[in-house]
């Protein structure tokens, strides 16, 4: 069958089952109720600690099929998802699916386990290094799936995700389960992606490196959450939170695409008293603040709040008092942890908060503006952040789709072309986000307005701004090279591609690696 989008979509897929078109960005409405997580008692005064992972196994009542989640606030630094791995393939667990929120190359020992029949399914927002290339590969025989980080949040509140055994990552922990992330010598910031898992897995196991006295502070996850906490040498490097998509680009092309969108925003008329933002991982739109911040002060503008995934950058904002608030489900950089740590206005959320859909109202639904980055861009503005030019997957959504859709101005910043590949094409590979939720797409050769905002059009035009139709820069990247070559897929889905209402946008077929 076809979505609204013209992607052809199976109507059911094995692991999965019915799959529901995606049929437009506002079209989906909940449907049932909040599932309820489960209720236990725990005797006075005992001490949750056990032992070691098996001994966690055993209490967990761990068995083969179950589905265990993890989350990703130590990104490339984090230990968990391995040691975990590494407990079950030696206690010959098999069938295993991983609900992780995000993949890094760290977690390269997966594709092993996948091998060897200890995984065989997955559900991840975001996917890089080996295992990308495999799940790419046709690795797995059901299709893994992906959801936004919003999506993620809406999936496990309503059960269409239900988690066995929820291992969380804990920086610091006391004896009784209750978990921070500022303090201990792996502190990540917040733990928000956590959250939903910590609330409706039937059996939630902390793993910490640094076991405080009762009661700890201040807590991210309270004890009534909590089944059981295993103490370790290290949950992780928390030098791996940072990466090159969450660093400032020295890049001039970068600056140029970044000044441009910058002034998109002024124009906009949205960078006034009260303005909210939020900008995505990459080079242009992280640099995109640098702008934003020298408008403000030149106004003397005072924001509300800016949304992240935070990184060092806000958070100078924040006590230059450009903006009253950070909220943070995400650190993107140490000096963000400390942030979370000290300051009064760095308010730690979940991802259901965040993003989720289907809530009586989640912080994305309050953004002014939002910059966004691309792997390509279409003449219908849809996105595709999951799979590169060659088919293999390189990221996914995160919170992407689910910025785009809340934004009043969603912005993706964009170089025209990406290693002699135009960005602009007729029609992506995998489409991520909806194009009409995309408003402006910025590049260093100009910028094109989505025919839906024909208001922002002449705001742009009457600042001056280069606008163009988005097929002229289309054109323009195609003058600068040859055009691409059709991508080879095999028949086999390797991967969903989930809307983050839990509608089917997109899949991800074998690519030849």
């Amino acid at each position: 069958m076809r979505n609204a989008l013209g992607r052809v979509i199976p109507e059911s897929a094995a692991g999965y089952g019915p799959i529901t078109p995606f049929a437009g960005a506002f079209a989906a409405k909940p449907d049932g109720v909040r599932r309820n997580g489960p209720v236990k008692a725990v005797g006075s005064g005992r001490s949750k600690v056990l032992a070691s992972l098996e001994a966690a196994f055993k209490a967990a009542g761990l068995r083969d099929g179950m589905t265990l989640s993890f989350h990703h606030h130590l990104r490339n630094g984090d230990f968990v998802l391995n040691m975990v791995l590494a407990t079950a393939a030696h206690l010959g667990l098999r069938d295993l699916t991983i609900a992780m929120s995000s993949l890094h190359p760290v977690h390269a020992p997966l594709v092993d386990r996948m091998r060897d029949g200890t995984v065989s399914g997955l559900h991840t927002n975001y996917i890089v290094g080996p295992v990308a290339g495999a799940v790419s590969a046709g690795i797995l025989a059901k299709p893994v799936v992906m959801r936004t980080h919003g999506g993620r949040a809406r999936a496990i509140e309503t059960g269409q995700l239900t988690i066995d055994v929820a291992f969380i990552a804990a920086p610091a922990a006391d004896d009784y389960g209750n978990l921070s992330g500022v303090d201990g010598p792996s502190a990540c910031g917040p733990l928000g992606y956590a959250a939903a898992d910590a609330e409706f897995a039937d059996v939630v196991v902390a793993v910490t490196d640094c076991l405080r006295p009762y009661p700890l502070f201040p807590i991210s996850i309270p004890q009534t959450r909590v089944d059981y906490v295993v103490v370790v040498d290290s949950i992780g490097d928390p030098r791996g939170i940072a990466s090159g998509t969450t660093r400032m680009t020295n890049n001039p092309t970068d600056h140029k695409i970044a000044h441009a969108t910058a002034r998109v925003i002024r124009a906009s008329g949205l960078l006034k008293d009260g303005f909210s933002f939020q900008t995505g991982a990459g080079g242009a739109s992280l640099a995109s603040a640098h702008y934003v911040r020298r408008f403000m002060r030149e106004g003397g503008i005072v924001g509300s709040f800016a949304l992240g995934g935070i990184t060092n950058y806000m958070v100078e904002m924040l006590h230059e008092g450009l903006f009253k608030a950070l909220i943070d489900v995400q650190c993107f950089d140490l000096e963000a942890v400390r942030s979370l740590a000290c300051d009064k206005n760095h308010i730690e959320v979940g991802a259901s908060f965040y993003a989720n859909p289907f809530t009586r109202g989640c912080v994305v639904n309050r953004l002014d503006a939002v910059v966004l980055g691309a792997t390509e861009i279409d003449l219908d503005f849809n996105v595709n952040v999951v799979t590169g030019s060659n088919g293999v997957i390189m990221g996914g959504s995160g919170g992407h789709a689910d910025a785009a859709a809340g934004a009043a101005l969603t912005i993706v910043a964009a170089k025209l072309m990406r290693k002699r590949l135009p960005i602009v094409v007729e029609r992506v590979l995998t489409a991520t986000t909806p194009g009409e939720t995309v408003d402006v797409l910025v590049t260093e050769r100009g910028l094109a307005v989505n025919p839906r905002r024909p208001d922002l059009a002449e705001r742009l035009r009457a600042a001056r701004l280069p606008v163009k139709r988005i097929e002229e820069l289309h054109e323009a990247a195609l003058d600068l090279t040859d055009p691409p070559d059709p991508v080879p897929l095999g028949d086999k889905t390797v991967a969903l591609v989930e809307y983050r209402d839990g509608t089917m946008i997109d899949v991800v077929r074998q690519a030849s690696i």
